[in-house]
């Protein structure tokens, strides 16, 4: 079983791991405006999942206005940030944060994508919200990075990340051939 921590703690990770190099799952999370957005799949450009337990902490509110400004510069992919929030609560950090460069998407239905993902945390204080983590999906809808935070705590680590999504964006490789 996977794991991550919490201030330290080891914390139990449910779900379908997935790993580089794997089809991304398709999922649908709620948009804030009770829409629905797909992550995963064969999209034609590349995808940016960042996963926060929730808009309303600082680290998960910093994270997503770093990725908001990035995202600003990357052509040809889209950004998607999924948590357990509320699409309301998603809708209201955009609008006080300005976000407007990136998608917000609410797992809190069914919690299909941490299942599909393998991000849902199965114990400890936070148990059944989402861990800290990112993936980048690539055209042709293979996992191309993955990176589950090792401490929920702490930001991500941006400048893999930020290579990854342009190694993502700019191969001329359809995926096929890996």
């Amino acid at each position: 079983m996977a794991t991550t921590h919490l201030k330290g703690n080891v914390v139990n990770l449910a779900g379908n791991e997935v790993s580089v190099g794997d089809l991304a799952p398709i999922v649908k999370v709620v948009a804030k405006d009770l829409s629905e957005i797909q992550v995963g799949g064969e999209q034609g450009k590349a995808q940016v999942v960042v996963v926060v337990p929730s808009l309303d902490t600082a680290v998960c509110a910093a994270e997503t206005r770093r990725f908001n400004t990035e995202a600003a510069k990357v052509e040809n992919a889209s950004v998607t940030v999924v948590s357990m929030d509320l699409p309301f609560a998603m809708g209201r950090f955009c609008t006080t944060e300005g976000i407007e460069n990136l998608e917000v998407g609410s797992d809190f239905r069914n919690k299909d994508f941490a299942n599909a993902y393998g991000v849902l945390l199965a114990d400890g204080p936070l148990a059944g919200v989402t861990a800290r983590a990112i993936f980048v999906i690539n055209a042709s809808g293979k996992i191309a990075y993955k990176d589950i935070c090792n401490e929920i705590t702490e930001e991500p680590n941006y400048d893999s990340a930020l290579a990854a999504i342009k190694e993502a964006t700019t191969t001329s490789c359809c995926g096929t051939c890996q």
